[in-house]
């Protein structure tokens, strides 16, 4: 599971990570990438739509999503990453996610 400090946990920080930050995008995810230079740990967030299913659906992703990232630290320091899943990431397998987050983070943070 991915603990708090590793969370993008504000309103404003999404708002400014997906307004400021690069997009790279697959056929289930959209991840917005920004460095902010701060000394302080990467740090995750997450958008889940109601188009992507119901309650038990969209908190399924996000479980996933959340053990994906936490497999993905570290990531150098002041990074913010905020994935929105699309629909297709409903009926994903847990392999295909961590791929996609792979790849993107790889374009994103270099």
């Amino acid at each position: 599971m991915l603990a708090r400090p590793y969370r993008i946990t504000r309103g404003s920080d999404y708002r400014t990570v997906v307004r400021r930050g690069r997009r790279h995008g697959g056929p289930r995810l959209i991840l917005s990438v920004l460095d902010t230079g701060d000394p302080r740990p990467a740090r995750f967030g997450f958008i889940i739509s109601k188009q992507v299913g119901n309650a038990v659906v969209r908190n399924t992703v996000r479980r996933r999503l959340k053990d994906v990232c936490a497999r993905q630290l570290p990531l150098p320091d002041g990074v913010d990453v905020v994935i929105r899943a699309l629909p297709a990431a409903a009926a994903a397998p847990f392999s295909e996610l961590l791929s996609d987050v792979e790849r993107a983070l790889q374009r994103g943070v270099r």
